[in-house]
């Protein structure tokens, strides 16, 4: 049976959930540290994203944009404490509980993914190199934050939800191809200089669609692209998609197959109001992930399980958690698909 298999979570809301005041409990009433209640509940890893230079007060109101016929945008949403040196001190919490450590680089001051991928503020007028060596230097400056304090992550993301390009508009996916890999290359150089045992992950969005993930992974191999693990975002609510065990079988296998890369499930999540049927959901993608041939299927990370809607001021519905009272957190039952899902590996 399969023992190597990553259980995550991404945990990057926890220090100002924690600096709020907020605090977790278990069942009984008895209150817990986060991470320590997710580990008994299975979790083996921790996620933590990283921002360039983010706001103080860790609030970002999304400006509003069209895409894929739509518009998004307009609330605001709380970030988490994720500059370099409230990611160390989360970093030094994960290790000290003997779990493995995945950094997320988002390579902007707030969130990056397919809708939102601005270039940090403080970048906003360089040119091409001048680009390429602040992803080496943020890169560098962040790890080598961490390997200082004897902390050598498992993996890192070289950008988040990746499949619009990052530092838009000058790493376009579709403008500028040839750019963009040298910005994620020269991220991928950085991350083997500072650690290098650790697996670098190329992380877009549409796991739920195989022609999405083939357009992006077949430009970014063809143009030179260097990674270790393709990693992708899966979430059905999201795209109203009903859960299929199968299809995501196959997809996955055949994107193992047509690039010969491993690949995990970089991000996942349910309706923290349908606890029952996230935790199926969880069960059934292990069995996914598990099931590519070879050991390809690496594991899968749960954004973020720690929080409930109600204490968000964009009400994200994807935790795994209640509010219970002024302040407090309970967890539902969905994580325990990872506890439940490794007692089968033994």
């Amino acid at each position: 049976m399969r023992q190597d298999f990553t259980y995550g979570v991404d945990l990057g809301w926890v220090s100002q959930l924690e600096k709020q005041g907020i605090t977790w409990t278990d069942k009984s009433g008895k209150h817990v540290d986060p991470l320590q209640a997710l580990k008994s509940m299975g979790a083996t890893a921790v996620r933590l994203r990283v921002f360039v230079n983010p706001p103080e007060n860790a609030m970002w109101r999304k400006p509003k944009k069209q895409a894929y016929g739509r518009e998004f945008g307009g609330e605001e949403c709380m970030l988490g404490l994720c500059d370099g040196k409230n990611v160390l001190e989360m970093a030094k919490r994960v290790k000290k509980l003997d779990m493995d450590l995945m950094i997320d680089f988002h390579y902007s001051d707030h969130f990056a993914d397919p809708i939102y991928q601005d270039i940090p503020q403080a970048w906003e007028t360089l040119d091409q190199d001048g680009l390429k060596q602040k992803v080496r230097e943020h890169t560098k400056e962040v790890l080598t934050l961490l390997t200082e304090h004897n902390i050598y992550p498992d993996w890192v993301q070289v950008g988040n939800e990746i499949n619009s390009g990052i530092l838009l508009p000058a790493g376009s996916s579709s403008a500028n191809p040839q750019f963009l890999v040298e910005l994620l290359n020269a991220g991928y150089e950085a991350v083997k200089e500072c650690c290098p045992d650790c697996q670098v992950v190329t992380h877009i969005s549409g796991g739920n669609d195989y022609n999405m993930c083939t357009r992006f992974f077949d430009v970014f191999f063809q143009n030179g692209g260097k990674t270790d693990i393709m990693g992708f975002s899966y979430y059905p609510y999201w795209v109203q998609m009903k859960h299929d065990e199968e299809k995501l079988t196959k997809d996955m296998t055949a994107l193992a197959d047509r690039y010969c890369k491993p690949l995990m499930l970089a991000e996942i999540g349910g309706p923290e109001t349908e606890e029952e049927e996230t935790y199926e959901l969880l069960r059934s993608a292990v069995r996914s992930i598990k099931a590519v041939p070879d050991g390809q299927g690496k594991g899968i990370f749960y954004w973020e399980p720690e929080v409930g809607a109600d204490l968000l001021p964009d009400q994200y519905p994807l935790g795994a958690a209640r509010v219970n009272g002024d302040k407090n957190i309970q967890f539902t039952c969905a994580m325990n698909a990872y506890k439940d899902a490794r007692a089968g590996e033994k």
